[in-house]
């Protein structure tokens, strides 16, 4: 069905509900502003450590090496390779899943920020390349080919370098959405592993050729510090962390329930499942360890608070892999890695609560709305589907929305084409214009948002157009 806003209302409040809101919103400011420091000081690490990289270069000699055209030449190259270089462990760290990156920035946002180092960092490894060869061409004489075949012949370890710019180049072409969107999931995750290949190929020559990494130099101390601690940080939260939870936890399906076409809900009991802190709306990368299955990683959200000793995933069929869950037997064993993400109780800023969902994002929005904290009123939960059935778990939300005090509206039909995110009847209509008499504004309200990528941008872009900031917007998205 679709729902009619509601008469307006002039905005009272009877005090208990003030009372609570305004200490809900003390609480949450507090946690907000930590989130926010948090997320300056990654910045601040991040940056900080290419000017490091940079300042021990030029205080260990390298500012001197501008006197001359080709010494100057490969200076700049030199700067560039080590800012390139700084940039993909940056990178690395943001795909390492550490926990206290994915508090302070949520794992989309991290993911965000990896992929956008890509190019800057290809870009800045092809200058180190190209500056070098034009420096030590010009000081012997050579053109940069012919200085490239030298290199090649005379220094042991310079063709993996040359190794490690292909597969760099391989990894950023295939990771362009126009490219990335035409290859099955498995085989572009498969080709983006070719990074790790990447930095231990470029790692030989940079010990080996010339003084810049001698021993004794603290460059060499920074960098065999920062590239260990980036190792132990991907085996430790990437493969040590995901097998001691999966053994801890020994994961069964026990029940798997069809919820409309194509999409189902899969049951898991387990032991010990209250220290996964799996705040429901989080997601988990699963592995359904059945034949064929078993290497298939799948980024699934909760879509029930965990109770107990059982977790429940639900979700629709996107390709083969996914499909074949569908079919998953009782007594099946899952992996999980996990939980990520900041589409929880525990990022919320703000006393007010806007819960937006679209298709099977909505299921997310019911874990959330679960667990999270709100003033009866204060809450507004919104379905968005092209047609009825495609309400995931209606019943389940709505029962929930009568029970703690939400407002819930399912808006139903086809979208317009352009920037509304609304159906087409309702194109008129802004978030702000569902928000309840008495409730928060947006301003006051930290919203979530959960759906395809296009319609999430603009919801988003209605929310911020209608007062909310960047700290109250959270989006889960169900694309790679």
């Amino acid at each position: 069905m679709t729902a009619t806003l509601p008469t307006p209302q002039p905005r009272t409040e009877a005090l208990p509900r003030a009372t609570r809101r305004a200490a809900l919103g003390r609480e949450l400011r507090a946690r907000g502003r930590r989130r926010l420091i948090g997320a300056d000081l990654l910045s601040v690490a991040a940056w900080s450590s290419a000017a490091a990289a940079v300042a021990l270069y030029l205080a260990d000699g390298g500012a001197g090496q501008f006197g001359s055209v080709p010494s100057a030449l490969t200076a700049i190259g030199i700067i560039a390779g080590l800012i390139g270089t700084d940039l993909v462990l940056v990178m690395l760290l943001l795909a390492a899943r550490l926990p206290w990156i994915d508090r302070a920035i949520g794992h989309d946002r991290a993911m965000a920020v990896h992929g956008s180092l890509g190019k800057p960092s290809l870009y800045l490894l092809l200058a180190h390349m190209v500056f070098l060869l034009l420096g030590y061409g010009a000081s012997e004489g050579l053109n940069p080919i012919a200085e490239a075949v030298s290199l090649w012949n005379l220094v042991p370890d310079m063709w993996l370098a040359f190794v490690s710019i292909a597969l760099f180049i391989a990894v950023v072409v295939t990771s362009l959405v126009a490219v990335r969107r035409k290859m099955p999931y498995e085989f572009w995750h498969g080709i983006h592993l070719l990074t790790y290949a990447a930095v231990l190929t470029a790692i030989p020559h940079q010990f080996s050729v010339g003084a810049l990494f001698a021993e004794g130099h603290w460059q060499r101390l920074y960098w065999e510090v920062f590239y260990w601690g980036v190792v132990v940080a991907l085996v430790w939260f990437r493969v040590v962390t995901p097998l001691v939870r999966t053994w801890r936890h020994q994961l069964t399906v026990t029940q798997v329930t069809q919820e409309g076409a194509g999409v189902v809900s899969i049951e898991m009991t387990g032991l010990r499942l209250h220290e996964l802190t799996g705040e429901g709306g989080r997601f988990f990368i699963w592995r359904f360890l059945a034949p064929g299955l078993w290497w298939h990683a799948h980024p699934f959200s909760l879509s029930a608070e965990p109770r107990g000793d059982a977790l429940r995933i639900t979700l629709r069929s996107l390709g083969r892999g996914s499909a074949a869950l569908a079919r998953l037997r009782p007594g099946t064993k899952v992996a999980l890695a996990g939980p990520y993400g900041n589409f929880a109780h525990t990022s919320r800023t703000r006393p007010g609560l806007v819960l937006v969902g679209s298709g099977i994002g909505i299921t997310p929005i019911r874990a959330l709305l679960e667990r999270a904290e709100f003033a009866p009123g204060d809450a507004t939960v919104i379905l968005r589907a092209s047609a009825p059935h495609q309400l995931y778990l209606r019943e389940e939300i709505a029962a929930l929305c009568q029970a703690r005090g939400a407002v819930l509206y399912e808006l139903v039909g086809r979208r317009a084409r352009g920037s509304s995110w609304l159906p087409r009847h309702q194109t008129g209509l802004h978030l702000t214009d569902y928000l309840p008499a008495g409730a928060p504004t947006l301003a006051d309200s930290d919203v979530y948002v959960c759906g395809p990528r296009e319609w999430s941008d603009a919801v988003l872009a209605d929310a911020k157009a209608s007062g909310s900031r960047d700290e109250t917007l959270h989006r889960e998205r169900f694309d790679w």
